[in-house]
């Protein structure tokens, strides 16, 4: 299994990381995007979902699409599971038929919930490709993870993730803020796991079967 723990979806093919990509991405590869991790206050039903995700109006999908495209994906070969629109049937097939699974950004916590919902946890467990994501979508690839107090999370707190790595933690958005810093220093202490921070859209980690890759601005900190 490969997986892929990025900072923002706009770095896939930024030229810094698409030389490491474009070993793993190729153009016969299908994409199955989980666009499950929005915000209940701005998406509240399948109108607002396709003005962000929806092929016509989105606002999001051809920075998403075209990040994958560039990589000679075909557009046709990239779907998105949609929460208000999609069955646990049809949310399932996509999986399945999708070498590359892209979670992304937003609210972890709520994405997790929302697979769940569908059914979709050991569904992705089996999967034997690709996993990618940025920001909620990198964290949720840990068995358990944390988030620093923010804007979306006030107080600092571990939550349950896909249970893809499990041997470090992941700061992502990282920039030398005293909040991060106690938040990984917590972390050593109460987890006592290497954590990594990827540096605000800069940086990266790329996980083979294993081994684990730094690319681009990642810091290490150990007990």
């Amino acid at each position: 299994m490969i997986n892929i723990l990025l900072e923002s979806v706009f770095d896939i093919d930024a030229p810094w990381m698409s030389s490491e990509l474009k070993n793993y991405i190729k153009p016969y590869h299908s994409v199955a995007v989980v666009a499950f991790s929005f915000r209940d206050n701005r998406v509240k039903c399948l109108l607002d979902w396709d003005s962000f995700y929806g092929k016509e109006q989105g606002s999001f999908y051809h920075g998403i699409v075209d990040r994958f495209t560039h990589y000679g994906i075909q557009e046709k070969n990239i779907s998105f599971i949609n929460y208000f629109a999609d069955t646990k049937e049809s949310a399932t097939q996509k999986v399945k038929m999708a070498d590359i699974i892209y979670f992304l950004g937003g609210l972890p916590d709520k994405m997790l919930d929302r697979i769940m919902e569908f059914d979709l946890y050991d569904i992705f467990m089996q999967h034997d490709g690709i996993i990618m994501g940025d920001s909620a979508g990198a964290v949720i690839q840990l068995a358990e993870y944390h988030l620093a107090p923010d804007a979306d999370y006030p107080t600092f707190n571990y939550y349950k993730g896909l249970s893809y790595l499990d041997d470090f933690y992941l700061q992502v958005h990282y920039e030398n803020t005293p909040v991060q810093n106690e938040a990984i220093q917590r972390v050593l202490a109460e987890r006592g796991k290497r954590v990594y921070a990827t540096a605000l859209k800069k940086g990266a980690i790329l996980v083979d079967n294993g081994d684990i890759k730094l690319i681009g601005d990642v810091y290490s900190f150990t007990v």
